[in-house]
């Protein structure tokens, strides 16, 4: 489990990452954001997701990407020392 809500399984969705309960993907989720949907708008459209729900999908991504950026500078140090 990445986080209460959100959770990861290869036999669920390819193992993307999704909200808890649901077969909704984090992927998903930003992608509606993205292009502009608001949080009023996605819970409309699929009312088993939560604003915690997309919180929790906001903050996996944000820190993956994190951790993504982090290795990476990282690697780079170490071609530097």
């Amino acid at each position: 489990m990445i986080s209460p809500l959100i959770q990861s399984n290869p036999k669920i969705m390819m193992g993307k990452p999704i909200v808890v309960g649901t077969r909704i993907t984090v992927e998903l989720i930003l992608e509606k954001l993205a292009a502009g949907e608001t949080v009023e708008q996605l819970l409309e459209a699929h009312p088993r997701l939560t604003r915690p729900a997309i919180q929790a999908a906001y903050t996996v991504e944000v820190t993956t990407e994190m951790m993504t950026k982090s290795k990476d500078v990282l690697q780079w140090v170490k071609t530097q020392l």
